[in-house]
């Protein structure tokens, strides 16, 4: 989390500090769980694009409530950066679309399936909404392809969108795989970003499908056999016909009594003081920028 005088007035980023999250996301994965209980009798979960670990510290605190011990449930986050440790969270650096982290995962999961994955990922934004949009769709695909092989039938998959003119297909090709799908805005989330999420409940896929993450296979190998795929030269395109659009219900969640993210709230008390960051960034991108600065070798030519 920032220091930005945007943020020092978000009620959202000093509630992170005050209960002791990594970030302010922790409040959007809460109140979209308020609204779905994904999180109800669950006991393996996956957490992709983890870091700095916000979702992985609310996972650790629904599943293993006042901190009690259960052997049965797992919880696993993963992310190409490191990770400081979280109580009760088995952390991976690695790469969520080689074969051998699924490997790891279902090592650890000792050959069960997942119940949960969720995925609060996001590309390095350009500003180019276009370009953007473009990149985290990708990002999702990743993220669906090793889903699809961890999550059981049954199982629910959360993942963040920006939703944009052609988020209807990601709805269609989800909707393959998924009985429910639902795009969410929490109410933490800024109503000024494209940010939302996509709530995928009932696992489905469809009958003699079986997922084989390949590193060097493109995505639409992956879901050849479900209908999500490019089509095949055979293939001969259905007269045209106009088709109903793919929309998903839209949602907002946590009630009009939470804080709203867009808002400036002036009435902190008096003697209230500056909370530091719950957890430094363990390997920032701008790390290299910081050690050239000390050292004298960032200069800038004219």
């Amino acid at each position: 989390m920032g220091k930005s005088s945007k943020d020092k007035r978000d009620l959202y980023y000093r509630k992170a500090k005050e209960q002791g999250f990594r970030a302010r996301s922790a409040f959007k994965l809460l109140q979209l769980d308020d609204e779905f209980h994904f999180l109800d009798n669950v006991d393996r979960v996956v957490d992709l694009c983890a870091a700095p670990g916000s979702w992985s510290q609310v996972l650790s605190r629904r599943l293993f409530i006042d901190g009690e011990e259960n052997c049965d449930k797992k919880i696993v986050a993963v992310d190409l950066q490191p990770m400081s440790p979280i109580d009760h969270v088995v952390t991976l650096q690695a790469d969520i679309t080689h074969p051998r982290t699924l490997g790891k995962i279902m090592e650890l999961f000792k050959g069960e399936k997942a119940d949960f994955v969720c995925s609060d990922g996001a590309p390095d934004v350009t500003g180019l909404h276009d370009l953007d949009e473009y990149v985290q769709q990708q990002l999702i695909l990743s993220a669906l392809q090793l889903t699809t092989c961890l999550l059981r039938k049954g199982g629910c998959f959360v993942a963040k969108i920006f939703r944009g003119r052609d988020i209807d297909m990601l709805y269609s090709q989800l909707g393959y795989l998924f009985n429910k799908v639902i795009c969410a805005k929490p109410r933490s989330s800024r109503g000024t970003s494209l940010e939302s999420f996509i709530v995928c409940q009932d696992y489905n896929p469809p009958d003699g499908w079986l997922p084989n993450l390949d590193i060097n296979a493109p995505v639409e190998d992956f879901f050849e056999g479900c209908s999500i795929g490019r089509l095949s030269l055979e293939d001969k395109l259905a007269d045209y016909h106009e088709q109903p659009r793919d929309i998903a219900q839209f949602l907002s969640c946590g009630g009009l009594d939470s804080f709203d993210s867009d808002a400036t709230y002036h009435d902190l008390p008096e003697n209230s003081v500056i909370l530091a960051p719950v957890q430094s960034p363990t390997n920032p991108p701008y790390k290299k920028a910081l050690e050239l600065k000390r050292s004298g070798k960032l200069t800038r030519n004219i």
